[in-house]
C-alpha cells in the first residue's frame, strides 16, 4: 500500500507548511465540566496555535462531550483557522469504544490521530490519513516506513525518546512525513484498566462519580517524604513534573522536527502558547521563555528524557 495524500483535509487544514515550525495543541487529558471545556477552546481560538487536537483519549466514561459536541467545537476552530485532529481513546476496553473509534474515522473532513493499532486499521482501511500518536511506541525506521505505508503523514516519538535516538531516527524517517515532539505539559507515562482517581476515593470504577472532575490537573501523589513524585488521572498516570523542552528549541529546529505540541492545562495556557510562538519566532530567547513560563505551569519543570537521563530530571541549558 502507498502512502495517502491529505486531499480530503481542506485548507486551512493543510498540515504542509514546509520551513514554519508549528504548534499543536494535545488532546484534553483532563475531566473539565462541559462550560469549561467550551469556553476553553474559545480561548485558544484567539491563540497562535496552529493544530488543535480533540476527543477523549482517556476514559470513555467521561461524558460532558461526546462526538456530536467536539464536531462542533472542531467546525468552530477550523473557522478560526485551526487545523483540527480528533484523537483517538488510547486504552479499547468496549465495543462502544471501539464504535466511537469507526466514527471518527468516518469523519473524512478532519485528520485522525491514531493511539492503538485499532485505530490505524480503521484509519488505513478507509483510505484516510491519519496521525501515528505518541501511544504506538514508535521506535525504529521500520516501523515509522510501515505507517507511512498505511497512510500516516504526522507521527509524534514516545515521550521518553532521548534526543540522539531521534536524531537517529529523523535521518531515515519516509520522506514526507512530519514529525511532532511533545514539548509542554506533564506526560502521559501509562494506562491501566483500573482507575487510580477512583481508587484513591475508595469507590470501584464503575461508580466512580466522576470524582476526576474536581482535579482539573490531575491528582498529585507524593512520596513519604513529600516529594511530587507521579500525578494520577483516572485510568492515565502521568509525571508530576511538567516537561518543557522550550530550552531545547534550538536543538528541535536543527533536527528538521515540524511540529510542537503543548498538552492543556487549566490555568495559563494562553500565555504559554504565545511563549511558544515568540521564542519559536526568534523574538524570544529559550532561556527567556523558560524563565517566564516556569511560574505557569502546575509542578517544577523537566527535560530528562530528552537528555537521556530520569524524566524527572531538569538537565540546565548548555
Amino acid at each position: 500500500m502507498t502512502a495517502m495524500t491529505t486531499d480530503a483535509i481542506p485548507s486551512p487544514q493543510d498540515v504542509r507548511q514546509p520551513g514554519r515550525m508549528q504548534l499543536s495543541l494535545g488532546p484534553l487529558l483532563y475531566y473539565w465540566p462541559r462550560e469549561t471545556v467550551i469556553a476553553f477552546y474559545r480561548r485558544m481560538a484567539d491563540t497562535p496555535v496552529d493544530i488543535v487536537h480533540l476527543g477523549e483519549t482517556v476514559c470513555s466514561r467521561r461524558h460532558e462531550l461526546r462526538l456530536a459536541d467536539w464536531l462542533e467545537v472542531a467546525a468552530q476552530l477550523r473557522e478560526a483557522g485551526k487545523q483540527v485532529v480528533l484523537s483517538t481513546q488510547v486504552l479499547i476496553e468496549s465495543g462502544s469504544d471501539a464504535a466511537t473509534v469507526h466514527r471518527i474515522a468516518e469523519r473524512h473532513e478532519l485528520l485522525m490521530e491514531a493511539n492503538d493499532m485499532g485505530a490505524v486499521r480503521a484509519a488505513s482501511l478507509g483510505q484516510r490519513p491519519f496521525v501515528a500518536g505518541p501511544h504506538l511506541n514508535l521506535y525504529n525506521p521500520p516501523a515509522l516506513q510501515w505507517m507511512a505505508d498505511l497512510g500516516a503523514i504526522r507521527w509524534v516519538p514516545p515521550l521518553e525518546m532521548a534526543r540522539s535516538e531521534l536524531q537517529s531516527l529523523l535521518r531515515q524517517r519516509p520522506a514526507g512525513l512530519q514529525t511532532e515532539v511533545f514539548a509542554l505539559g506533564r506526560m502521559p507515562l501509562a494506562f491501566s484498566a483500573r482507575c487510580f482517581t477512583a481508587r484513591h476515593h475508595n469507590l470501584p470504577k464503575d461508580d466512580c462519580r466522576f470524582r476526576c472532575i474536581e482535579h482539573p490537573d490531575g491528582l498529585l501523589l507524593q512520596t513519604r517524604e513529600g516529594e511530587a513524585f507521579l500525578t494520577l488521572n483516572g485510568i492515565q498516570t502521568q509525571s508530576a513534573r511538567v516537561c518543557n523542552l522550550v530550552q531545547e528549541l534550538p536543538a528541535l529546529q536543527a533536527l528538521g522536527v515540524d511540529v510542537l505540541r503543548l498538552s492543556p492545562q487549566s490555568h495559563h495556557m494562553p500565555e504559554l502558547v504565545s511563549l511558544w510562538r515568540e521564542a519559536i519566532d526568534g523574538h524570544l530567547s529559550p532561556a527567556e521563555a523558560h524563565a517566564r513560563m516556569t511560574p505557569l505551569l502546575p509542578d517544577q519543570p523537566c527535560n530528562g528524557y530528552w537528555h537521556g537521563r530520569p524524566g524527572m530530571e531538569l538537565v540546565p541549558e548548555s
